[in-house]
């Protein structure tokens, strides 16, 4: 028998372990990915929770970091859930970044067919969701659920991932047929996608 809690640092060498299991909280710190601890048991998130601690947490956290909890349920494997997302109040846009490129790769390693998230933050518009490459997922009344497809066609993986590049080159934003280069030596920031 395994480990109950495991902790991977690169993503790539801990393949087998993120395939074989089905819970983790991925986290990125300071504009870079940082490590994605595995659990035995799912994250089950809650209104109360979300309203209270998350939003205590945002208010009084002041870090560039941020969590984001998934779980693969047992009796969906081809599919990974969003079930949390938390972050510090001076989160940056490229450390939230880092996280979902990420989650992609988790998904590929995975063979995951998509990735579904029910947004309660209404904050978390549908604008920024589809920028990121998410769409709108079974409309209803209270809830807003997103799905991010694959269907055996991910994104390639990322330098930072492939051991090719810096962390924060090549990021693709869907939806703006730009490529945003978050590299500062660069000075052409916006490109046109090929």
């Amino acid at each position: 028998m395994g480990r109950w809690f495991e902790t991977i640092t690169d993503l790539q060498q801990g393949s087998e372990a993120l395939l074989r299991r089905h819970y983790g909280i991925i986290e990125a710190r300071d504009g870079a990915f940082y490590r994605v601890r595995l659990r035995p048991y799912p994250k089950i998130g809650s209104v109360p929770e979300a309203l209270l601690i998350g939003g205590w947490y945002h208010r009084c956290r002041h870090a560039d970091r941020c969590r984001l909890y998934y779980n693969q349920p047992r009796r969906f494997p081809n599919f990974l859930a969003v079930k949390y997302f938390l972050s510090a109040h001076d989160t940056r846009l490229d450390t939230v970044r880092r996280l979902l490129e990420a989650l992609d790769e988790i998904a590929r390693i995975k063979g995951c067919d998509a990735i579904l998230c029910d947004a309660a933050n209404w904050r978390l518009s549908t604008a920024i969701m589809t920028r990121f490459g998410w769409e709108p997922h079974v409309p209803s009344k209270w809830h807003r659920h997103f799905i991010r497809r694959f269907y055996g066609k991910y994104p390639p993986p990322v330098g930072w991932i492939a051991g090719t590049r810096d962390q924060g080159a090549g990021i693709r934003v869907q939806g703006s047929g730009f490529r945003h280069e978050t590299l500062a030596s660069d000075p052409q920031s916006l490109v046109p996608s090929p």
